[in-house]
């Protein structure tokens, strides 16, 4: 099993992965944050330009 982690294209490929699903959160989160900025629930971040 750790031969199978130790070569090149399955460490890429969970690199991959794992830095796709924590930029996916990251821009979920941004999201939210930014749906919420006030009290009553703010328009959308896109809305003010």
């Amino acid at each position: 099993m750790k031969d199978f982690f130790k070569r090149p294209a399955t460490r890429y490929w969970l690199s991959f992965t794992g830095k796709t699903i924590f930029y996916f959160a990251v821009l979920l989160i941004l999201v939210y944050l930014y749906h919420y900025k006030s009290i009553q629930g703010g328009n959308f971040i896109y809305n003010e330009f």
